[in-house]
């Protein structure tokens, strides 16, 4: 099973590659470490983030998958 990239993720990823472009041009390294560190959370949280939106459709559809068999059912 292939799990897409959420919206919310893809947000996230883009926050965290412009975080380490700006690090990349830092010449004060205590900033760019703390850039970089920033950037390795936003990457976690896209994968949570994905992870929790394709929870959430996979729910919606089975959702919806009962309802329909109810109603075919009956």
């Amino acid at each position: 099973m292939t799990l897409e990239i959420s919206r919310r993720a893809k947000e996230y990823v883009k926050t965290a590659q412009s975080l380490l472009r700006v690090a990349k041009t830092m010449t004060d390294q205590a900033i760019a470490d703390q850039l970089k560190a920033l950037a390795d959370d936003y990457e976690r949280r896209a994968e949570k983030a994905s992870y929790a939106d394709a929870v959430k459709a996979m729910a919606r559809s089975t959702a919806n998958a009962e309802t329909e068999a109810l109603f075919e059912g009956g």
